[in-house]
C-alpha cells in the first residue's frame, strides 16, 4: 500500500496498488520510507517526514506519488515556517517543491508571498506574475502584489492590484477596509514630490515641505541607518518610504491620536509641514520611527510594544533627551504601569498615561542596555524573531545571567526607587 498527501495542503492518506516491485530489501523499500514519512507528517513531525519521503523519492524518482508527497511536505514546512514569521527559510522550502512542480501554480504563490513578507521584492514579483500565468488571478496573489508594490512606494499600482483583489472577493471586508485607507493616502500622496537616496525614498508636499529639508531628512535617515543598524546588529536590505505631510494631512490619513509626533506602519509618517529647519525634535522622531522599522524586521512584528518603543526611545533620545517628568511623578510612589499592560498598546490610555508609559518604556530598556547590554538585547530581539513570546524569549536571551521578565523589571524597580525614589524600596 502506498500512502500520498493531496496536493491541496491537507494530509490525506489514498490507496493504490503498487506501480513497480523493487528488487530491494524492506529497508531500502521506497514504499516504506514513504508510508513512514506520510505517517510522520500526519503527526506534524516535518523534519522528520521530509527526510523519509526524500529517501522514497530517492530511491524511485520517476513515481508521481513518491514526487508529490514530497513536493507537499515541503510546502507544508514552509507554510509552518511562514506562521512562524520565517520568511526566507519559507521561501527556500517552497523552492523545493517548485524544483519538483515548477508548473504547479500554488508553489509559485506560496513563495511570492514568502519572498514578499521576507522583502525580497525582486523575486517575488516574478513569482506572484508566474502564479498568475499558470493559474490565473486570484484575490490573495493580487493583494501580494499590490502589497509589494505598496512597500516599493508606488502606490497606483498597489491600487490598481488591490482593485482587483476586491472584485475577486467583494464579501471580504479586509479589502473594503484596505481600499478606503489606500484612497485617503491617494488623495493626499499623489500631489506630492518625491526623491530618494540609497536606503529611503522620500515622498513631501513641495507646497508646505521645502525640497532642501526633504533631502536633509534623507540625510538624517542615512545616518541613523548607520548607527542604530550597528547597535541592534541589522541593516535593512529593502528601501523605507517617507512621507512627509502638513498636520492638517498627517490627521487625516493616518487617523491618529492628537499626541501622535510621528508612526511607522511600513512607512514613517510625519507631520513636518511648514518647518524650515531640521530641529532637534525632528532629527529624534525621524531615528525614533526608523528604529521601529529595524526592530519590525528583527522581530518579523512580534514585539510587545514596551520593548518596541522603549528602544526607539532611547535611539531617539540621543538627539534629543527631554525630562522624564511623569516617570519622575510615579517612581515617587511606586505606581508604575504594569509591563505585561504595555505589551498590547497604549491605546486605551489617556494623554499622561501615554507619555508615562513611553518615559518606562524608555527607562527600563536603558536600564537593560546598560546593566545586561546591547548584545543581549539583540539575543531578546533574535528570539522574538523566531516566534517566541516575550517571556522564553527574555528568559532564553538572558540566561547566562539567570534572569526571567518579571526578575528583570524587579531589577529595573529597585534601582530606580533606589536611585530617584529617595531610597524608597
Amino acid at each position: 500500500m502506498k500512502r500520498s498527501v493531496a496536493p491541496s495542503l491537507l494530509i490525506l492518506s489514498l490507496l493504490s496498488g503498487h506501480a513497480f516491485t523493487p528488487a530491494v530489501s524492506d529497508a531500502a523499500d521506497p514504499l516504506v520510507h514513504n508510508n513512514y514519512g506520510v505517517n510522520l507528517l500526519e503527526k506534524g513531525e516535518f523534519d522528520k517526514a521530509i527526510e523519509q519521503l526524500e529517501k522514497a523519492y530517492g530511491l524511485y524518482s520517476s513515481d508521481q506519488t513518491l514526487k508529490g508527497n514530497l513536493a507537499t511536505a515541503y510546502a507544508l514546512q514552509g507554510q509552518r515556517l511562514l506562521e512562524r514569521k520565517s520568511y526566507a527559510e519559507a521561501a527556500g522550502q517552497f523552492e523545493k517543491a517548485l524544483a519538483l512542480f515548477p508548473d504547479e501554480s500554488r508553489y509559485h504563490l506560496l513563495r511570492g508571498i514568502a519572498c514578499t513578507l521576507a522583502k525580497n521584492f525582486a523575486v517575488a514579483r516574478y513569482e506572484l506574475q508566474q502564479a498568475r500565468a499558470l493559474g490565473g488571478d486570484t484575490a490573495e496573489g493580487l493583494y501580494f502584489l499590490g502589497r509589494l508594490h505598496y512597500e516599493e512606494g508606488e502606490t497606483d499600482e498597489a491600487l490598481q492590484y488591490w482593485e482587483k483583489a476586491a472584485a475577486l472577493a467583494p464579501s471580504d471586508p479586509f479589502f473594503g477596509e484596505l481600499l478606503e485607507r489606500m484612497r485617503r493616502e491617494q488623495a493626499v500622496e499623489t500631489r506630492m514630490e518625491r526623491g530618494h537616496s540609497s536606503r529611503f525614498i522620500v515622498s513631501y508636499d513641495a507646497d508646505e515641505v521645502k525640497t532642501g529639508i526633504a533631502l536633509e531628512v534623507l540625510d538624517v535617515l542615512e545616518t541613523a541607518y548607520n548607527s542604530v543598524g550597528t547597535d541592534l546588529g541589522h541593516f535593512p536590505e529593502a528601501r523605507v518610504p517617507v512621507i512627509l505631510y502638513t498636520k492638517r494631512d498627517y490627521r487625516e490619513v493616518t487617523r491618529s491620536p492628537d499626541w501622535s509626533g510621528g508612526l511607522y506602519d511600513g512607512k514613517i509618517r510625519l507631520p513636518i509641514g511648514g518647518l524650515t529647519e531640521i530641529t532637534p525634535e525632528l532629527r529624534a522622531t525621524l531615528r525614533h520611527e526608523y528604529t521601529h522599522a529595524v526592530v519590525r524586521e528583527l522581530t518579523r512584528g512580534n514585539c510587545p510594544v514596551w520593548l518596541n518603543e522603549g528602544i526607539a526611545e532611547l535611539q531617539g533620545r540621543q538627539e534629543l533627551n527631554p525630562p522624564l517628568v511623569e516617570l519622575g511623578r510615579v517612581v515617587r510612589t511606586g505606581e508604575f504601569l504594569p509591563f505585561r499592560q504595555l505589551e498590547k498598546g497604549v491605546a486605551s490610555l489617556g494623554t499622561r498615561e501615554v507619555h508615562l508609559a513611553y518615559e518606562q518604556s524608555y527607562a527600563l530598556v536603558n536600564f537593560m542596555v546598560s546593566a545586561y547590554g546591547w548584545q543581549r538585547v539583540r539575543a531578546i530581539l533574535t528570539n522574538l524573531g523566531k516566534g517566541m513570546a516575550v517571556e522564553p524569549a527574555i528568559a532564553e536571551g538572558l540566561a547566562d545571567l539567570g534572569l526571567d521578565y518579571e526578575g528583570i523589571v524587579d531589577e529595573w524597580q529597585k534601582y530606580m526607587m533606589r536611585e530617584y525614589g529617595g531610597g524608597r524600596q
